[in-house]
């Protein structure tokens, strides 16, 4: 399977394609760490276009492209600082970035955007996140890291915790999961930020097993995997609803006297005060390995996407 866009994490269950992609992403790690990666988006434009605010994905795509020895055009926040404001429409917008770039990482608070701008673009798009939709390159390299760690993919217990309602990452990630044998689901969360039901019925529809708590401390000792998540105060219609939930959930040193030793801890970033600073120094803590992992896939996406040789 060619990769052209990347809009939904469930387009990759192909699991050849994906062994394709981590090989690749292992080969450009060890390239780096050497200092010797090539230079195959020399004469390649991305375009990076934002309309929400994004720090790590951002960056993780820009310096991907940089290191690679391509360029970046783009705006942080599109939604104040592009035609958007004069009430352009997204397809336009699009159909004239796409003539002026390569290729078009998108983040948008809109579902199904990245879909639509696939649709008129004349260069292939990825979605950077569309609202509480997908966000199909974190869930690849959060699998990415989850093979590095764990050296598998199947036959692990995943508790997924926090606000799972609004959580593009989780929705993504129990997608590439459920492809897995034996791989075992547990939804962490109060009763309001429940996994939606669409979700759930699609794990029944395929017999991936899962089950829903409002207890951490009860999912916490059975997982392999911890994938923590933090409350979205920009999802929440109101500031007296998000604080109801504000620190529901909080990974500390108590904490990980529940998990067993070899499990770890992930989280999409960034965190508030869902994970106490005092849990980094601890090897279960794979958070920042995992944000250093989008760069690699991320690389290896471009390449793959826009056909770079070595």
């Amino acid at each position: 399977m060619d990769i052209r866009h990347v809009l939904e994490a469930k387009q990759f269950r192909d699991t050849a394609v994906l062994e394709r992609l981590f090989r690749e992403a292992d080969r450009l790690e060890r390239l780096s760490r050497a200092g010797r990666l090539p230079q195959t988006m020399k004469g390649r434009i991305m375009a990076s276009l934002f309309y929400e605010p994004s720090t790590r994905t951002r960056f993780s795509f820009e310096s991907a492209m940089t290191r690679l020895g391509g360029s970046v055009i783009g705006t942080e926040d599109a939604s104040r600082f592009s035609s958007f404001v004069k009430g352009e429409s997204l397809p336009d917008t699009i159909r004239v970035v796409s003539r002026y770039a390569d290729l078009i990482v998108i983040r948008h608070p809109q579902e199904g955007s990245a879909a639509i701008a696939a649709g008129v673009s004349g260069v292939p798009v990825i979605n950077a996140g569309d609202g509480p939709g997908q966000h199909p390159t974190q869930a690849l390299l959060d699998l990415y890291t989850i093979r590095k760690e764990k050296g598998r993919l199947d036959n692990l217990s995943v508790a997924m915790v926090g606000d799972l309602l609004y959580g593009r990452t989780v929705r993504s990630l129990t997608y590439l999961m459920a492809l897995r044998p034996g791989n075992r689901l547990t939804f962490v969360s109060p009763d309001r930020l429940r996994m939606s039901q669409d979700i759930k019925s699609w794990l029944r529809d395929r017999k991936v097993h899962f089950e829903e708590t409002s207890s951490l401390e009860e999912a916490a000792p059975g997982a392999d995997i911890i994938y923590m998540t933090r409350i979205q105060k920009e999802r929440f219609p109101s500031d007296k609803e998000y604080l109801k939930f504000k620190g529901c959930y909080v990974i500390s040193r108590k904490t990980l006297k529940l998990l067993r030793r070899d499990a770890i801890i992930m989280h999409p970033l960034p965190r508030v005060d869902e994970i106490s600073p005092e849990v980094d120094s601890d090897p279960r803590a794979a958070y920042f390995r995992q944000a250093e992992n989008g760069l690699y896939i991320r690389m290896a996406l471009l390449n793959m996407i826009l056909g770079g040789k070595t």
